[in-house]
Order: C-alpha cells, then structure tokens, then sequence
C-alpha cells in the first residue's frame, strides 16, 4: 500500500506542470562601442547555481535592457560587462538613475578595460556620488558564503588585487562594481576559460551573493 500511495503521489505531482518563472535578470544594454554582450553563458550559470543554492525560482533566460529603456524597471537586478567605451546619454543617466533610486541594483563586472570609461558613465548618473572600496565586513560579503577577504580574484588581468567598490545611496547599496576580478568570466561555461572548478564556485558564490543581497533591501 505505501508503494502504491508512494506511485499515486508521484503521479499526481508530475501531471502539473510548473510556470514559467517571470523574473528575469537584465543584462544591460549601452552605446559606446563597448561589448557588452561578453560572456553569453554567463548569466544562465549564474541563474541556475542561485535557483539551486538559494532557492530562487529565477527565469534562466535573462533579458536584454537598453539602458534607456522602461523596461529597466521590470529587472530588479541589473548586469553589466564588457571590455571598452561607455557611453550614456543625458536620458540614459537620468533613466539609470530613477531605476536605481526606485530600489533597482547595478552590477557592473569590469571584463578588463572598462574601468577608464564606466568610472565617468556613472558620474553622469550619479555626480554628488563617489565609488568607494566596500569593506570586508559589508554585507555583499557576508550572504549565504561568507568571503572574508573580500571580492575573489578570478583572472588576472594586470595582476592587481581584486577590488569591490560600491556607491550608496541613503545608506544602501544600489551598485556593486567589481574590479580586477572578472566574476563574469567564472561564471561562463568551464570549457570557455578553462578556470579551475574552485575557482569558478568561488565566482559563482559571489554573484549568488550579489543576488541575495539585491533581492533582500
């Protein structure tokens, strides 16, 4: 009879089937010439290690937001890569902005090469702001995986120490920007940078951070 029952309940719970989840992370869409489609498999990893670490129930399919859009205001999380220019219309900032005061969260990964250009694209955003380096001890850093040291190094580039920095607003984090660290790279398939499994859990672990902490202000 328990064997029978056992069969019923599996069979009852496989006839329904589950929606499809509506949030969507947003990877950021800007002008400037910049690639800010680098790393394509990054973000459906990223989606599937925080569905199955923290129970999230998060569309694997993120969507493509132009900076300019309101469809910024549909994505409470915001990613945002790539190697070069950045270039943000005075209506660009001034959407970035409302959607960043209106409880939105940016995060912007530095692939190598952006950090000349991302630095003055958000002062346009935000010119009464500074990006200041976020101590260990900040709650970015101390989610479900605590990183005592700060934001992991995951490539080399020119082999400075990894660095967080945020701007707040009113005492909230409303963008994380990670600098020297390329936790985008680690989040992409293995065989793309062939990083170590450690290390690419480590990247994981901190985006999965980055989205707790987003999803929980």
């Amino acid at each position: 009879m328990r064997i029978l029952a056992l069969f019923i309940s599996i069979a009852v719970l496989t006839s329904f089937t589950l929606p499809k989840p509506t949030l969507q992370i947003g990877l950021l869409k800007y002008s400037g010439g910049g690639d800010w489609y680098a790393n394509p498999t990054a973000l459906p990893n990223l989606v599937e290690f925080c569905n199955d670490n923290l129970g999230t129930y998060l569309d694997k399919d993120y969507a493509t937001v132009e900076v300019g859009s309101a469809e910024l205001f549909n994505h409470p999380f915001l990613h945002m890569t790539g190697h070069g220019n950045v270039v943000f219309s005075d209506a660009d900032a001034e959407n970035l902005r409302n959607y960043l005061l209106g409880g939105g969260f940016l995060h912007i990964d530095d692939n190598y090469g952006m950090d000349p250009y991302v630095r003055p694209a958000m002062k346009k955003v935000f010119p009464e702001l500074e990006f200041i380096e976020l101590p260990f001890s900040h709650e970015v850093y101390n989610q479900k995986y605590k990183f005592p040291n700060g934001l992991p190094k995951i490539h080399k580039h020119d082999d400075k120490s990894a660095q967080g920095f945020g701007l707040i607003h009113e005492g909230r984090l409303i963008c994380f920007y990670s600098y020297e660290s390329d936790l985008g790279d680690g989040w992409e398939d293995q065989v793309v940078h062939k990083d170590p499994e450690e290390m690419r859990q480590q990247a994981l672990k901190m985006g999965a951070n980055l989205i707790q902490y987003a999803f929980e202000q």
